[in-house]
Order: structure tokens, then C-alpha cells, then sequence
């Protein structure tokens, strides 16, 4: 089962939406999930290595170069609330091979 990680600027309303796009993505997958927490960049950036795939807006990937390093899936969106996005990056990443059963 996946821990996922949604970050956003301030961690607030677009994070939670994030959140929603992803867990709507992640049943259409049928990836199993364990958890989806959402929150502010600089606390993302902090705790990254503690979940399996992180999503954050594209320009801010960069800041997660640590976590892919130590194994994590980082995925940029370029619009955070896009469902079908997100299942097209969970796809390429290689996460639902990796999490689906």
C-alpha cells in the first residue's frame, strides 16, 4: 500500500484539492493507498522520505531532489487539480506496477 505525500505553497485549500484529484485518480487505478496527507511545501520537503510517492506543483520538483535520491516517486504536476494528470503520472512513473497488486 502507498503513503502519499500532496505539497502546495501554503498547504491549504490547493493542497486539499490535490488530495482530492489524487485519491480520485489513485481508486479509478485501483492502486492501493495506505494514506494521502496533505501540506505545505517546507513541511513536505522535511518529511518526503517518509512516504513512497510525492506530488507537488512542476516548478517546486526540484526541491525533492533528497527524496527521489533516497527512492521516493516525485511527480511535478502542471495543473495540480487534474485528475486525469495524475493517473497519467502515476502510470509513467511506474507507481501502479510498483503499488497495484
Amino acid at each position: 500500500m502507498a503513503k502519499i505525500l500532496v505539497a502546495c505553497a501554503n498547504g491549504a485549500g490547493t493542497s486539499l484539492m490535490m488530495k482530492m484529484s489524487v485519491q480520485k485518480a489513485t481508486k479509478e487505478l485501483g492502486l492501493p493507498v495506505e494514506n494521502i496527507h496533505h501540506c505545505a511545501l517546507s513541511e513536505g520537503v522535511s518529511s518526503a522520505r517518509q512516504f513512497d510517492i510525492v506530488f507537488a506543483p512542476l516548478n517546486f520538483v526540484d526541491m525533492y531532489k533528497d527524496a527521489k535520491a533516497a527512492g521516493v516517486i516525485v511527480i511535478g504536476l502542471r495543473n495540480v487539480l487534474s485528475d486525469k494528470e495524475v493517473k497519467e503520472k502515476l502510470i509513467e512513473s511506474g507507481a501502479v506496477g510498483k503499488f497495484k497488486r
